[in-house]
């Protein structure tokens, strides 16, 4: 892993040894690569220009720059944004921000790319008359802005089957989150069924008959109002509910309701610019 920013090398080194970061931290001076790589963002240059009193531009500098104004240093900054590499550096994946305070975490990418995340983190096991769940959230602690996952790895009994997205009739496995103000929720994320005949029926169903990963993404809202209801407390709680369907080769099951929470530390934002070292 390494970042690159347009900032010089003796503020980023500075910052790296602040915080105690150890991977490479890149300084691209001019913002050279920023700009090879199409991922310049022109509204701190806008914001500083003579066009900076016009409300368009204001809106696009609070959504992309700085909800508090921009200012010329900022001038030269990238669009926040993570590129996954092959091991030939052919860039395989690449996830961008619509809001430049929500950022995806390390483990977050690694979820969505379908990997394992931080072993450290301890998952709920859940035993149910048909499914075995693991349950746990891809980090320990989140600050404001971050983007997050809470995942389910699922592994059904031997000959029994749930029913996947486009499943008739029956109760589709899902997962349903109970409402936080704090917390924007976004579509669950399935990987591919397959297709189950039943022949009792003649009736072709897509399935989960081996075990399946659920990934539920969410972020935690980093607007200035949601940091100000987020202070003082020391974590947040996510509850919700799976439900699920269960059948065999001759019978159908009632539908099951499984309630589920996670709870993380709140972690402070780090807000502040690398700090220049006095010369």
């Amino acid at each position: 892993m390494a970042t690159i920013s347009y900032d010089p090398v003796e503020p980023i080194a500075a910052f790296a040894k602040q915080h105690g970061i150890t991977f490479p931290m890149l300084s691209d001076a001019g913002s050279v690569t920023i700009k090879k790589f199409g991922i310049l963002n022109p509204v701190a240059e806008w914001a500083v220009g003579p066009d900076k009193d016009d409300p368009a531009v204001q809106e696009e500098v609070r959504k992309y720059v700085s909800v508090v104004g921009a200012r010329d240093f900022m001038v030269g900054i990238a669009f926040p944004g993570t590129f996954i590499l092959d091991t030939d550096g052919r860039v395989k994946q690449r996830f961008f921000e619509d809001f430049y305070i929500e950022r995806n975490t390390v483990s977050n990418l690694l979820l969505k790319l379908g990997k394992n995340t931080d072993a450290a983190i301890a998952g709920t096991k859940i035993s149910t008359a048909h499914l075995e769940i693991t349950t746990y959230p891809s980090l320990a602690s989140v600050a404001p802005g971050d983007r997050f996952s809470v995942a389910l790895d699922i592994q059904p009994h031997a000959k029994i089957h749930v029913y996947a997205p486009g499943a008739k009739g029956y109760r589709v496995v899902s997962l349903a989150l109970e409402p936080n103000p704090q917390v924007r929720v976004f579509p669950v994320q399935y990987p591919a069924s397959e297709i189950y005949y039943y022949q009792p029926l003649k009736e072709r169903v897509p399935v989960f008959q081996k075990g399946f990963r659920l990934n539920q993404e969410l972020v935690l809202d980093g607007s200035l109002p949601a940091q100000a209801a987020l202070r003082g407390k020391d974590s947040v709680t996510i509850r919700g509910t799976l439900q699920y369907q269960a059948c065999n080769a001759t019978e159908c099951f009632n539908p099951v309701s499984v309630p589920l929470s996670w709870t993380l530390a709140l972690r402070a934002l780090v807000v502040q610019r690398p700090i220049q070292p006095k010369q």
